[in-house]
């Protein structure tokens, strides 16, 4: 199910063996467990030296970026033209400064800052724990709350708890933030605030984010260029039905409600745009009916979460922008051009589908090029992810941008004066993994694309602000990244900004995982998959197989092919005598059209054919893989899939363990069901057209061992959906264990994370391979992890 990235921490599953199996099995001592918990990548990751994270541009022609190295962590800076590199901070420093303005302690070794850059006045500004600081970064300089551009009196004027986050200008002078349902203007060079709409009221406020299952105090807009004006819109959600969560504590226990819609709910979130002068406090309303609150890409409409509106985008000269609008169903979109200063629309064009619309595999791919009235639209019509260019007059397509099979997957910058174009691709290049990701340069007009990243490697892209550069990290799952910074023009490397080395990893043990592939259900389909090894393996034994699964259909089990030196917790399972497996199945990304649309309408799919028939060819291929023992987990959308699979495969699959799971998406936001399932529809016999994907009502066929695991205050995927499948099993007379997590999210924080982790081990250990775990281990985790919020 739905995750930002979007979503999901590490989520941390053959009824007994028989009597002569479990007489033969071990027990297992808290120094086996030891070793496993060596392969959790808090102790993985400080063994990988020269390892570059946490790239960003910082201005035009710099890069901001940190490199790990023998366990401690450098921030660095990089003059994208003369491949100069200094410090820019010391992070034992700034990790004081932070601490005493916060209140909190801060780790210098692992400092938890994102998005620091350097303002106008050159000093440095990061977001901590969800809130902005500024700092100065000399020995006697301090960190204060706020943005970067403030004066200590401007500071003054606001309250610690009326320091609502903001999203910032393009100038950075000021940013606009939610307050009491209405949006208002923080000027950051003066402290002082205004509103900027008046009119918004409970549950039709201005700017809402909330998505039913993401929800946030923050706003939704998308600033004009020259920082003006902003696009943003009144949410309407005053009858939409309520979600509801419960904290316990000594005493009452605390409700917390909020607006939630199903699939088939007659009232869902509406939007009204608008668009607001900030210098004049004007508002005027874009002259179209209220919308759906939705995404053209993603179940939200702040995809990458930094408080902009995707679907929106201006015209460089501020004077108009362009917006796309999206069908309930996910059938039909509409492109409209606005006059951001009376609010006229000109439908351009739209664009309809069989199944679902997807603007991009990680962006919204579209763009608005009015200079010379035209704009670029990303359609799978030929079942691969392509750019058009169409008339901005009539709205009629002029000619394919890209062509062939293989996805665009992000388009990444637009040079409107070279008519160049740079995006991501994958599947484009034959003879590569075609999850592997490629950088390409194509000319508007037409012509081959040229390939700026050729080495045969999966590349992570980030591209400078105007074009002219981009870093480059490419690595694969058995080799350590490469980072370099290119030239966009031909992606000539000019400068390395580190190569990491694994020596210190190898030398702990490290085992790298096994990529393989095997033919779906069909026969015919490549799927690809990783595999787990113990760090003991003896290929003369027989050990039992867990098959970790996310189903999509936002992403894959593997989520990415580049380097990590642990992925999730596979290797520490494996470790404990197991073979570990993940395989992306038909109807997750990336690959064809056909293939991500392979089980629309039947979410009670879930890979689960394809899974089934990868573990039977890697039981023919390896006579060290016990098909009599295979297991299987997962958590969120895997939770779902791991109890669908205990349910429809209970002779393969004999002992589960299901983290959080979505088992009835008639339980869960409307706009996941209705995107992949369809909109709901009830016949008149009463059954409906979800009813193939409700896990209570297969239930009943249980045979193995299964762990349903959920966190009690899960507000995205409500702990009702874990209920409805205990329910069931409880009326079928069936054995099964729970876990209910206290007080905690999608996410279990770190001490629920750990628990639940440890206790997956046992289960497993104890049920799949008979044998005996050690009593209540406890996972040792870091002293820095320990100050983190549990």
């Amino acid at each position: 199910m739905a995750s930002t990235t979007s979503r999901g921490l590490l989520g941390l599953g053959l009824a007994l063996l028989c009597t002569a199996a479990v007489a033969k099995g071990q027990t297992l001592s808290a120094k086996d467990y030891d070793r496993a918990a060596a392969s959790l990548s808090f102790n993985t990751q400080p063994l990988v030296d020269h390892a570059v994270s946490d790239v960003h541009w910082l201005g035009p022609h710099e890069v901001g970026y940190s490199e790990q190295n023998q366990g401690k962590t450098r921030y660095l800076r990089m003059d994208a033209e003369s491949g100069k590199v200094r410090v820019a901070f010391q992070p034992a420093q700034l990790a004081a400064k932070l601490a005493k303005a916060s209140g909190k302690p801060v780790p210098a070794g692992h400092l938890p800052i994102h998005d620091w850059s350097f303002g106008k006045s050159g000093r440095l500004q990061l977001s901590l724990h969800g809130k902005w600081y500024t700092c100065d970064v000399g020995a006697k300089g301090v960190c204060v709350k706020g943005r970067a551009i403030r004066s200590a009196a401007s500071r003054a004027k606001i309250s610690s708890t009326r320091n609502e986050p903001g999203v910032l200008s393009p100038d950075g002078t000021k940013e606009v933030f939610v307050r009491r349902w209405n949006l208002w203007l923080r000027d950051l060079k003066t402290g002082d605030e205004f509103p900027l709409t008046s009119d918004g009221v409970k549950n039709f406020g201005y700017a809402t984010d909330n998505a039913g299952w993401l929800h946030s105090n923050g706003a939704i807009v998308r600033w004009s260029p020259d920082s003006t004006h902003v696009v943003t819109y009144q949410q309407d959600q005053r009858k939409v039905g309520n979600m509801y969560t419960l904290r316990t504590r000594v005493g009452h226990p605390k409700l917390n409600a909020w607006k939630y819609p199903l699939p088939g709910d007659k009232h869902v979130f509406m939007i009204e745009p608008v668009v607001i002068n900030v210098d004049t406090r004007k508002m005027v309303r874009v002259k179209m009916k209220p919308q759906q609150r939705l995404s053209s890409l993603c179940d939200d409409l702040d995809c990458d979460r930094n408080g902009s509106w995707d679907d929106v985008k201006w015209a460089p000269d501020s004077k108009s922008f362009a917006m796309v609008t999206t069908s309930r169903d996910r059938h039909h979109e509409w492109y409209h051009v606005v006059n951001a200063a009376n609010g006229d629309v000109r439908t351009v064009f739209e664009d309809s589908v069989k199944t679902f619309y997807e603007s991009g595999h990680g962006k919204v791919n579209w763009q608005y090029l009015p200079a010379s009235n035209e704009a670029i639209w990303f359609s799978e019509r030929t079942n691969w992810g392509n750019l058009y260019l169409r008339s901005l007059k009539n709205g009629k397509e002029l000619h394919a941008i890209t062509r062939g099979t293989g996805d665009v997957t992000k388009v990444l910058h637009v040079d409107r004066k070279t008519r160049e174009l740079w995006f991501v691709g994958v599947g484009r290049t034959s003879g590569v993994n075609p999850y592997y990701r490629q950088f390409w340069k194509v000319g508007l007009d037409g012509g081959k694309p040229v390939l700026l990243t050729p080495e045969n490697a999966d590349h992570t892209i980030t591209m400078s602000k105007d074009g002219r550069y981009f870093v480059d990290s490419y690595s694969t799952p058995t080799t350590p990244p490469v980072t370099v910074l290119r030239s966009s023009a031909d992606g000539h490397v000019i400068a390395t900004l580190a190569r990491t080395d694994i020596s210190r990893l190898k030398a702990a043990g490290w085992v790298p995982p096994v990529p393989f592939t095997v033919k779906a259900r069909d026969g015919k389909t490549t799927l690809y998959g990783m595999m787990f090894k113990p760090a003991n393996f003896d290929p003369h034994k027989k050990y039992p197989v867990i098959d970790y699964i996310y189903p999509g259909p936002q992403t894959g089990s593997i989520f990415t092919f580049s380097f990590m030196p642990s992925r999730a917790d596979h290797q520490a399972m494996a470790n404990l005598g197991f073979i570990v497996v993940a395989i992306d199945g038909m109807g997750t990304p990336w690959r064809s059209k056909s293939f991500h649309d392979y089980w629309y309408g039947d979410m009670g799919d879930n890979t689960l054919p394809d899974q089934v028939a990868g573990l039977k060819q890697l039981g023919k291929r390896y006579p060290w893989i016990d098909l009599s023992r295979v297991g299987i987990w997962g958590h969120s959308g895997g939770g779902n899939a791991t109890a669908d699979a205990m349910f429809r495969y209970p002779d393969f699959f004999k002992v589960g363990w299901a983290e959080s799971g979505n088992h009835d998406n008639r339980n869960y936001e409307n706009d996941w069901g209705e995107k992949y399932q369809g909109l709901l529809v009830k016949y008149k016999n009463g059954t409906t057209n979800y009813d193939n994907q409700a896990n209570q009502d297969v239930a009943k066929n249980l045979k193995g061992h299964l762990m349903l695991v959920h966190g009690s205050i899960d507000d995205n995927v409500p702990m009702g959906e874990t209920l409805l499948v205990a329910q069931a099993l409880i009326k079928a007379n069936k054995d099964f264990d729970m876990l209910i997590i206290p007080n905690v999210h999608h996410g279990y924080g770190v001490t629920g994370t750990m628990y639940a982790t440890r206790r997956r081990w046992d289960y497993f250990v104890r049920y799949l391979a008979g044998n005996t775990p050690p009593h209540e281990y406890r996972i040792a985790i870091p002293k820095w992890m320990r100050s983190m919020h549990h």
